[in-house]
């Protein structure tokens, strides 16, 4: 048997609900002969009259009454089905997934959730803490379909990268420590130091910052987790060089938990936001990018 037609289960349930042929085929548009045959053509498909004719009113036969219990179901599964799709279609629902660093994560990419969440609710953004270099790694892969990442970065056939903010790179120093005004690579190399580590586009960027001044100084530890390196800092282990990420209502640390110096001369991190090429990209993903842009510098 071939399976129920779904415009004939509705056209069945309509006349259920509105007693006459006449007034189902105005209700849904359709010529008189059109409701008639898709009646006939249900009945002969299941072998069994489903409706009572005779009288002004239709009546349900104990099939068609059977059918007719079933049939609403189905139907409002099949229209639940159908806007699902519009609403994947529309960027109104969806699954985006995201990767960056736990630097953005812990301090920029709230605010933007919060932003996506208001006017997006039904969009997820599932998030990855990594580093640029698996991200893009991934990105490539299309385990992922954005990524927050450290520039510069190697191009990647169908991927975009474009900057999407850059954030001062600050010598975060122990509370109790005396320390200058302004931090110089000569003053810091001389301290203990808590560094990336060698995995990170980061740790490449303070090398250089030092080795512009002919220095390469040997850190205590070396970690691949910001807000770890933080806790040192605040425990007097050691001084880092780390990106002052912050939005516009995030608080800079107390003086009492550690000191922050601007760096001379001053180095800069700039973060970009990379993705596959729009005609690949689904309707979510170009809601959370939207929303990204315009939380970018001003974050």
């Amino acid at each position: 048997m071939r399976s129920l037609n779904l415009d004939q289960l509705r056209t069945l349930v309509t006349i259920a609900d509105l007693g006459t042929f006449a007034a189902a085929a105005q209700a849904l548009h359709l010529a008189a002969p059109t409701v008639s045959l898709h009646v006939s053509e249900l009945e002969a498909r299941l072998g069994a009259p489903l409706l009572e004719r005779g009288g002004k009113q239709v009546r349900m036969s104990a099939a068609g009454a059977a059918l007719i219990e079933r049939g609403r179901q189905l139907l409002k599964e099949a229209d639940d089905a159908v806007d699902q799709v519009r609403r994947f279609a529309e960027g109104r629902e969806g699954k985006v997934r995201l990767g960056t660093s736990t630097g953005v994560l812990v301090h920029l990419l709230p605010r933007v959730l919060a932003v996506l969440n208001e006017r997006h609710p039904g969009i997820d953004v599932e998030v990855a803490i990594l580093g640029s270099l698996d991200t893009m790694d991934r990105l490539g892969a299309r385990t992922l379909d954005i990524g927050i990442v450290a520039l510069p970065q190697a191009e990647l056939p169908e991927l975009l990268l474009q900057p999407w903010r850059s954030d001062p790179m600050m010598a975060f120093l122990p509370p109790r420590w005396p320390a200058p005004e302004v931090v110089t690579p000569a003053w810091l190399a001389a301290q203990p130091l808590v560094a990336n580590d060698k995995t990170t586009m980061m740790h490449g960027l303070v090398a250089g910052w030092f080795g512009a001044a002919g220095l390469a100084p040997r850190a205590r530890i070396e970690l691949n987790y910001t807000e770890a390196m933080k806790s040192l800092v605040s425990a007097g282990y050691g001084a880092a060089v780390l990106p002052l990420e912050r939005s516009a209502d995030t608080p800079l640390p107390l003086p009492e938990v550690m000191q922050l110096r601007p760096l001379d001369p001053p180095l800069t991190r700039h973060l970009g936001v990379a993705h596959r090429v729009p005609e690949r990209l689904d309707a979510a993903t170009r809601q959370v990018l939207a929303v990204l842009a315009e939380m970018g510098q001003r974050g």
